[in-house]
């Protein structure tokens, strides 16, 4: 903890903390703040810092913006020297949360949680502080509980309490299936804070009913119930949904910078704001002046090119976000092609949607079927309509406005 541990030094730090935080509940709001401060002091009177953490499933391989929201804040905590957990959900992940879609969750493979936690802890330590982060699975408790445990568990919550969550109530209303294990998914996160004995827990604003469960079980297992604070959604690139890999709409944290930088600036205007506010530290006064300039009419392009540039520099430095920039004014604005560009070895020829996909240019041969039929893909200058176009060496080829790939 910081040397001062004065009664200041607690209000800068829940004013840090709570900024941005949305809970949906204005008295929700106002009673976990005034616990923050409650428990911030007695642990500065203690001398030791809280325990906080949030909990990631490895739904997919990569972490984006959306998740880097939390991060920031965990982040927050330890730099004002508290104690931060990164939990991936090993086991949770089996059993599918229904907080944030309107369909249940697929079952996840084992073989894939596996994987995929590995890159989900890779990826986290770029925003939070390697030296300082406990790094942590809840397979390690959730497998060893007897089914004793869960009934135990179970009798602490109605099922009127589950259906309320609108999410599950417009299922029931339209009698899509609600699968008993989705039931179970609160009590399984709600001990995960039990055994870490948690002092805060944070996460997205869908997931307080999670949270508040870990508070209800800590208190009948005799510990002091955490503090939940939760924060928006991101939205995706679209403007629409919220950001998911699903849905096509994300930024990865770990995609080489000039492709974060070029992601950035296709943002729609009115997520602008949000994204300084939930990504960067961009002073509140500074902000308002932003919105402002928005207002007015001002050209909307100089904020989003200090945006990307501000959250390339949080991943990968000042050079590189330097570089993502010089890569954006040459290819994108002024329609250059770069002076690098990757090139991929061909054997024979190739259809097209097959070598996007090969080449990594895109996820999916659908995502590339999609993407010709767009109108999104040009070889050697020319657009390409047909999905069964050969390539062959020699080609240069450009996906949207900032993906080349050379052929030889």
């Amino acid at each position: 903890m910081r040397e001062e541990g004065d009664l200041e030094s607690v209000d800068q730090q829940v004013s840090v903390i709570m900024q941005c935080s949305e809970f949906g509940d204005l008295q929700i709001k106002e009673m976990m703040t005034s616990e923050l401060r409650q428990k911030l002091t007695e642990a500065q009177a203690e001398g030791r810092p809280l325990r906080v953490y949030c909990g990631y499933d490895v739904t997919a391989p990569d972490i984006h913006l959306g998740h880097m929201v939390i991060l920031r804040k965990m982040r927050q905590f330890q730099d004002f020297g508290h104690e931060v957990t990164f939990l991936i959900g090993t086991f949770t992940t089996l059993i599918g949360d229904p907080s944030d879609r309107d369909e249940a969750r697929k079952i996840a493979l084992e073989e894939d949680i596996r994987k995929n936690a590995q890159t989900y802890a890779d990826q986290a330590l770029k925003i939070l502080d390697p030296v300082k982060t406990k790094i942590r699975y809840n397979y390690e408790w959730l497998s060893k509980l007897t089914f004793a445990d869960v009934i135990s568990m179970a009798s602490c919550f109605t099922v009127q309490q589950f259906l309320v969550r609108d999410r599950l109530r417009n299922r029931y209303d339209k009698n899509d299936p609600i699968w008993l294990r989705e039931l179970l998914y609160p009590l399984a996160q709600g001990y995960d804070a039990v055994s870490l004995q948690a002092d805060v827990q944070i996460g997205a604003t869908e997931q307080l009913f999670n949270l508040m469960a870990g508070r209800k079980l800590q208190e009948v297992y005799g510990q002091k119930p955490q503090v939940c604070i939760t924060y928006p959604v991101l939205v995706g690139t679209d403007g629409v949904q919220r950001m998911s890999k699903t849905t096509g709409n994300y930024i990865g944290v770990d995609e080489p910078p000039e492709q974060i930088y070029g992601k950035v600036m296709s943002i729609r205007d009115e997520a602008i704001i949000p994204y300084f506010e939930l990504l960067t530290d961009v002073p509140e006064s500074e902000l308002r002046g932003m919105k402002k300039q928005l207002d007015s009419g001002v050209n909307p392009m100089m904020l989003k090119k200090r945006l990307a540039r501000d959250i390339v520099n949080q991943l990968y430095g000042k050079k590189s976000a330097d570089e993502a920039e010089e890569h954006f004014e040459k290819v994108v604005q002024k329609k250059e092609e770069p002076d690098e560009i990757e090139e991929y070895t061909l054997i024979n020829d190739m259809f097209l949607s097959q070598l996007m996909t090969q080449a990594g240019l895109c996820s999916s041969r659908s995502e590339a079927v999609r993407l010709i039929k767009q109108g999104a893909v040009t070889i050697n200058g020319q657009k390409v309509s047909g999905i069964n176009h050969l390539v062959s060496r020699g080609a240069t080829i450009k996906v949207g406005k900032r993906r080349y790939l050379k052929t030889t």
